[in-house]
């Protein structure tokens, strides 16, 4: 699942609300009840966005890791809320801080997931330039994932933003290169490529309506799949 920072904001201008961390946990919790193994890539926007140029005296690989920095900030919080219902959980991070989080390695992250454990993928890929976006797919297909579950605010994909155009047009299913050639907000660029080439499908829902993440697992259509013809 790619979680990002601001899903963890609820309704303040940043950082981080308890109800709503604590309401996403429940959710993993929920599927984690029917055996799934479920690994989330955390994005930090609610804290520093990398590409936002909030602090114009920083140059961009250093803001990228700032970014980078504020995902290690969420993956815990989230850790902390998973723990709290007795859900054994790892965070690991692609910029090594032993004291804090183990450090990405792909046969401990399997390992983890093959013993019941959530992981918690941080740090992004550990480069700059590269979103937390471009993290979700290579991680995923490192591990051998299933699907990606994109959660957004909205219940798919759409032609334009519908929070702001009313005539906005939803579809249900997509190719990944209808993806490319509209410049839909899904995920960015190099992050469809490499779920193209290795024909990992992304499905993208709202993961503000409660049950959402546990339909879709047993089955149920919840807002857009991007996938091959």
């Amino acid at each position: 699942m790619k979680l990002s920072g601001e899903a963890l904001k609820g309704e303040r201008s940043y950082g981080i609300d308890n109800t709503t961390v604590t309401g996403i946990a429940d959710e993993i919790q929920e599927v984690r009840e029917l055996g799934v193994e479920i690994a989330v890539v955390i994005g930090g926007g609610n804290i520093y966005r990398g590409s936002s140029g909030e602090v114009e005296c920083v140059e961009k690989t250093s803001a990228d890791y700032m970014g980078m920095l504020a995902t290690v900030i969420n993956g815990l919080a989230l850790q902390g809320a998973l723990e709290k219902l007795g859900i054994y959980t790892r965070v690991l991070t692609a910029i090594e801080m032993h004291q804090l989080a183990e450090p990405y390695i792909r046969r401990r992250a399997i390992r983890h997931l093959e013993k019941g454990r959530v992981v918690i993928l941080a740090g992004g890929t550990g480069n700059p330039y590269f979103t937390t976006d471009t993290a979700a797919a290579l991680r995923a297909i490192e591990i051998g994932a299933d699907v990606i579950l994109k959660a957004t605010k909205v219940d798919g994909v759409y032609s334009s933003d519908p929070l702001k155009d009313k005539d906005a047009t939803k579809y249900e299913e997509l190719t990944y290169m209808d993806v490319l050639k509209k410049q839909l907000s899904v995920m960015d660029n190099t992050a469809i490529s490499l779920c193209m080439d290795n024909r990992l499908p992304i499905i993208v829902f709202n993961f503000k309506e409660k049950g959402n993440i546990r339909r879709i697992v047993l089955g149920e259509k919840i807002g857009s799949i991007v996938r091959g013809d």
